[in-house]
């Protein structure tokens, strides 16, 4: 799925109603409507709407939001600013609403009076993807004020304060939405930290904008979304062997930290690749070969990995558990400066190669880097927000012919052309030790399976955020571990495999 800038969602909303043809008025109820239609599932225990409209095309959502739930037998009071200059559709909208005697209208500064009851759900339209500065006055203290009330709350189209495609200015007025309601397309400021928090869990509504409009206007940023991954995925074939799914080395472990290299090593096995290595010192031998038996040993070195054996044969998964004891240091710079086939790098092996500026230029093209953001500011340097963090990724990913994974709440595919690609699956349950490595094992094994390095890091990041919710919603988030997500694998290939059969 793409994703659009304000100005292009604001385009396609009139190139629908020019080639559709559609007026605008009725664009408007569509939206409404698909509005109206998640409320009213989805709120069915709460009788009355508190419903905030403003005086653009965003408030005249809302003015139909509101006749429509009342239609519904909800309780409705609409508040907004009686003497403001509407826009034209939200003037309609407006002056329909007042002709309906049972709905309460009523301006803004009543809200400090109005009684927010523990059923009262409060609807945010006061602005849309159309905001260019920040709130100040009557609007700002009124988001201030409703944001300290406990009511489930949610946004029509974009919290309230929010931009669209940048991160505000510091202390911001911004609505704190339990849900947003987003016409037709994810908007960049929903999967950014400083700014995604706000908008709460997102859902999209369709509203038919053209497919046109859609097909041929042109972006750089995209969501990982089941569509994209059901495009790249691919079914076993019966008619194979294991030379068929290619051949994964784990590099990684070192005295006191082999589990990394382990859970790597596992999640290699259990996401398909075809034979499985796992590059140790001695001292992990033990360990590697009992909880993975069915993955071949090499010996590395006694506690550290001081020397690294050449196989032009293998997908090299390098970094979990490494450690930067000197020797190590020394034996992966000397495998660098000899390799020139992709990599998969993570961890300590990003944090070796940190130290001097010029060991970027070791890193062979086409390999795939999985930051988290300190180990990004460590190779790249700082940024001011997560927003120019990936405008930094996008310059280095060029720079280097390298696919940068920026590993985040809602992780970035950055790859060298440009193009940013937005992972939605996922929870906060991965916010713990071991996962990055896991992530490394499953990129491994599907590049070594023969997917292009663009589709191993879209398809990896989907599924281990997919196989993460899985075992959140059998062990929570707080007590799932890594151990938990690898477990997931077989039901997340399940799903995948029944997306494919249903798109036949």
């Amino acid at each position: 799925m793409k994703i659009f800038t304000s100005e292009q969602i604001q385009e396609g909303d009139r190139y629908t109603i020019e080639h559709e043809p559609v007026l605008s008025i009725q664009l408007m109820e569509r939206a409404a409507e698909a509005c109206v239609t998640w409320i009213s599932e989805n709120c069915k225990n709460h009788r009355n709407f508190a419903i905030f409209c403003g005086s653009g095309n965003n408030g005249g959502d809302g003015f139909a939001i509101a006749r429509m739930l009342y239609q519904k037998g909800f309780d409705i009071d609409v508040f907004t600013d009686s003497k403001a200059k509407f826009s034209p559709d939200a003037q309609i909208n407006f002056r329909e609403l007042k002709e309906i005697s049972g709905i309460s209208v009523r301006e803004f500064r009543e809200a400090r009076d109005y009684r927010f009851d523990s059923r009262t759900v409060i609807i945010d339209a006061l602005f849309g993807t159309g905001l260019s500065r920040p709130l100040e006055g009557e609007l700002k203290d009124l988001i201030e004020f409703l944001n300290t009330k406990n009511n489930i709350k949610v946004s029509i189209d974009l919290p309230s304060g929010l931009f669209a495609d940048s991160v505000s200015p510091e202390n911001p007025a911004i609505f704190k939405a339990d849900y947003t309601l987003s016409f037709q397309f994810w908007k960049k400021t929903f999967f950014h930290p400083e700014t995604g928090k706000y908008a709460g869990k997102v859902r999209i509504l369709d509203i038919n904008i053209s497919e046109d409009y859609v097909a041929e206007t042109e972006t750089e940023n995209y969501v990982i979304n089941d569509k994209a991954v059901k495009q790249i995925f691919r079914s076993r074939q019966e008619f194979s062997h294991k030379g068929t799914y290619g051949k994964v080395t784990i590099i990684g472990g070192s005295y006191g930290k082999i589990g990394a290299a382990v859970l790597s090593a596992k999640a290699a096995l259990k996401s398909g690749a075809g034979l499985t290595f796992a590059l140790a010192p001695k001292c992990g031998y033990e360990i590697l070969q009992t909880s993975n038996p069915e993955a071949m040993f090499i010996e590395g070195g006694t506690d550290v990995i001081d020397h690294i054996e050449v196989d032009e044969n293998t997908v090299y998964g390098v970094g979990p558990g490494l450690g930067t004891d000197p020797k190590t240091v020394k034996a992966f710079l000397a495998f660098l400066k000899g390799y020139s086939k992709p990599l998969i790098l993570d961890a300590d092996a990003l944090n070796i190669i940190s130290r001097d500026p010029q060991n970027l230029k070791l890193i062979p093209k086409e390999s795939i880097i999985t930051p988290h953001p300190k180990e990004f500011e460590r190779l790249f340097g700082a940024t001011e927000n997560s927003f120019k963090r990936v405008e930094l990724a996008k310059i280095k990913a060029k720079e280097h012919h390298i696919f940068i994974v920026l590993k985040d709440h809602r992780t970035q595919v950055v790859t060298p052309e440009g193009k940013v690609f937005y992972n939605i699956t996922g929870n906060s349950g991965l916010a713990k030790g071991g996962s990055g490595d896991i992530l490394t094992g499953i990129i491994a094994s599907f590049s070594a399976q023969r997917y292009t390095q663009e589709e191993a890091a879209i398809l990896g990041v989907w599924f281990h955020g997919r196989a993460a919710e899985s075992a959140s919603e059998k062990y929570s988030k707080e007590s799932m571990l890594p151990t938990d997500v690898i477990h997931e694998f077989g039901n997340v290939f399940t799903e995948l495999n029944n997306l494919v059969i249903r798109a036949l």
